[in-house]
């Protein structure tokens, strides 16, 4: 007997040897071989079903699990065990009821204070994780686990200082523990400590060097700090370290974009493009609208994005369960979010219309940036019904303060424009959720019931492509700033221009910009050899890249002048000197072909086929010129005509000034009426009781 047992144990020693070592497939295998001369041993079983977890064969391993408890019912091991699996399969409820049960067994042990702590939170009780997640550092305050679990939970309720304090005590425990670090570095970035939150993530690159996340991680953080090169590069680190990284795939792209960095780019743009036809996680909407992708491969990736917040937010939406009855107030308390309320392109975009909505509703303003002193966050300040200065809230915090404003609606004004609130907006904080403006394709989002559109830029052929209920403006969706002041520039020479010749512009940003639709401007200078080509000065020689590119394709790189980013007064002056605005494609100049026309500057465009790739031939179409809408094997013949045809330039530029005036793009009054009305059917729909559905 006595032998029997001590062979049992060693097999079980050898079994749990076999797991620290990580070889999980042996001693699986070896703990099936146990049980089969000893169905009974619940060691063997418990040891089985770690192994079966770390394989990922979670209904092996739960069945294991219940056969064990069904032998030991009180077992503090397999409940335990029996939670993680659980909680592996995405079952919160069932792993709670296993760790309540071995709670009220042993009441403070830690492993089970831990695992209730894992429980709750998966459950959305982030007030009880974090209770049981203090309890288990009171019981073995040596357990570095369970303060890094501690920090998270204090970081998802938005006590930031007190998750800092945490995970630094977690790493005086454990000194380069890799999710120590880790952690540390999503708290500090929290904190917007974007320098300290990229030291963290090297040091965690140097302890875990083989784990992508860190150069991930590493790369965003110096994104954040506008060091474009050296994100590129840690991206590409991350990627090399683990080719399945969705997510530095996408960000290394879209930062070669903005780089203008075309060298292999085309492979690279396919990779991540396959990665989305196959649900592949972690592909950022917004960079992906700079992809020569169609509008349903943009819905199958702003889905999968939203499918990733919703397995975070459903629980935690269902405890919350924010219900109101519907306002029966006439005046609408409509609320728009945005990180931009400043000198930004949608406070720019913005700003009238907000000061013209004072009279039919409520415009209720929450900020998620630092707060904004220019003239423009000013004026948005004065002109909201209300103002919520929001940029350190915390989702969860976030969203209990919307919806204790009691809206009708809320605008987001972001959507996956960086700084959004996608995952507070997955916990419904208000009763209608309204994508507008400034992301400019589906959010694909349950959450999100209407997008706000018009008839040009979401034609009945993309509607199939959009997940909202379409609410269509019988004018340009866009607004404006009509009091933006037009002033005298400084002489083409000092703008770096010659002193003659046609001036063909493209301010867009440097992601916009494409080999093909640069050549297609290239191909515009070979026609009119006394013309110049003026872009936005890129960031960390982008411009070089672009001389580069002009020399290979035989244009002379001196034709280039690049202009500096300047104040928006002053960057509006500088088209008095522009004769033609080239778009690009596939995402179009937005607000800045708003600035174009408003400054006098035609905007020659082609409409593509996806949202983004038709705002400038919405603006074009509402300011009745039609004309400047061309399809693409006409746009060099138009911009060659213009640029050959001094008289043409000119009846252009009359024609702008006349239908500026008289077309009413730029009439806000006129806007706000339209828009409230539209908001108003929105809201008085969802009173009645009906669903969200297709509106014009």
């Amino acid at each position: 007997m006595s032998s029997n047992r001590a062979d049992s144990e060693a097999a079980l020693r050898s079994i749990a040897d076999l797991l620290g070592a990580g070889r999980a497939a042996e001693a699986e295998a070896a703990a099936s071989a146990l049980l089969r001369d000893a169905p009974a041993n619940v060691e063997a079983a418990r040891l089985r079903a770690i192994a079966l977890l770390r394989l990922g064969r979670l209904d092996d391993a739960r069945s294991t699990l219940e056969g064990a408890r069904a032998i030991a019912p009180d077992s503090i091991e397999v409940l335990c065990n029996l939670g993680s699996v659980e909680l592996a399969r995405g079952d919160a409820a069932a792993a709670l009821a296993a760790l309540d049960h071995a709670f009220a067994l042993a009441p403070s042990h830690p492993a089970v204070l831990l695992g209730l702590g894992n429980a709750r939170r998966a459950a959305g009780d982030l007030a009880g994780a974090l209770d049981a997640y203090r309890a288990t550092t009171r019981a073995d305050a040596r357990h570095a686990g369970a303060w890094l679990n501690l920090a998270a939970t204090e970081l998802a309720l938005g006590d930031r200082a007190a998750a800092e304090r945490d995970a630094r005590h977690a790493l005086t425990l454990a000194p380069r523990h890799p999710e120590g670090l880790l952690l540390l570095g999503h708290v500090l970035a929290a904190q917007r400590r974007f320098a300290e939150a990229q030291a963290a993530c090297e040091a965690g690159a140097r302890a875990a060097p083989n784990d992508a996340r860190f150069a991930y991680q590493a790369g965003l953080m110096a994104e954040e700090q506008k060091h474009l090169a050296a994100a590129a590069a840690w991206q590409a680190r991350a990627l090399a370290l683990d080719p399945s990284l969705h997510h530095a795939l996408g960000q290394l792209v879209f930062l070669k974009r903005q780089l203008c960095d075309w060298h292999d780019l085309d492979a690279l743009s396919m990779q991540v493009r396959a990665r989305v036809a196959e649900g592949a996680p972690g592909i950022a909407p917004f960079a992906f609208l700079s992809e020569p992708a169609g509008p349903n491969e943009q819905l199958r990736c702003a889905r999968t994005a939203a499918a990733g917040i919703e397995r975070g937010a459903s629980s935690l939406r269902h405890q919350l369960a924010f219900a109101r009855a519907p306002r029966a107030a006439e005046r609408l308390r409509i609320g728009f979010a945005s990180n931009g309320f400043g000198n930004h392109p949608t406070g720019l975009l913005i700003v009238a219309l907000i000061e013209a909505l004072r009279d039919p509703l409520d415009a209720v303003l929450f900020s998620t940036s630092a707060r904004d002193e220019s003239p423009i966050g000013v004026r948005l300040r004065a002109a909201a019904a209300e103002w919520h200065d929001v940029a350190d809230l915390a989702p969860l915090a976030l969203a209990r303060y919307i919806h204790a404003t009691d809206l009708d609606a809320l605008i987001d004004l972001r959507g996956y424009g960086g700084g959004g609130i996608a995952e507070t907006l997955a916990l419904r904080p208000a009763p209608l959720q309204i994508n507008w403006l400034a992301y400019p394709g589906t959010s694909g989002a349950p959450w999100i019931d209407y997008v706000i559109a018009d008839r040009v830029v979401l034609p009945d052929a993309l509607r199939p492509h959009f997940s909202e209920a379409v609410a269509r403006l019988p004018r340009c969706f866009q607004p404006s700033d009509p009091t933006r002041r037009v002033g005298e520039p400084p002489s083409r020479a000092a703008c770096g221009l010659p002193s003659e010749g046609p001036v063909f512009v493209s301010f867009n940003n440097s992601y916009k910009l494409n080999r093909e639709s640069v050549q297609r401007m290239f191909a515009v200078l070979l026609a009119v050899p006394d013309a110049t080509l003026w872009l936005l000065s890129g960031p960390e020689g982008a411009d070089d890249r672009l001389r580069q590119f002009a020399i290979a394709n035989d244009v002379d790189a001196r034709r280039l002048v690049f202009m500096p980013k300047l104040p928006h007064d002053e960057y509006l002056t500088r088209y008095r000197h522009a004769d033609l605005f080239l778009d690009t494609a596939p995402y179009n100049a937005h607000t800045t072909a708003s600035d174009a026309i408003w400054a006098g500057c035609p905007v020659l465009t082609t409409p593509g086929a996806t949202f983004a790739a038709r705002v400038a031939a919405s603006l074009n179409a509402h300011l009745g010129m039609p004309s400047l809408k061309v399809a693409d094997d006409a746009f060099v013949e138009m911009a060659v005509r213009v640029g050959r045809d001094a008289a043409l330039r000119a009846s252009l530029r009359a024609e702008i000034a006349e239908r500026r005036a008289a077309s009413g793009l730029f009439d806000m009054r006129a806007f706000a009426a339209d828009f409230a009305a539209l908001l108003r059917r929105i809201v008085e729909r969802s009173r009645t009781g009906l669903a969200p559905a297709d509106l014009d």
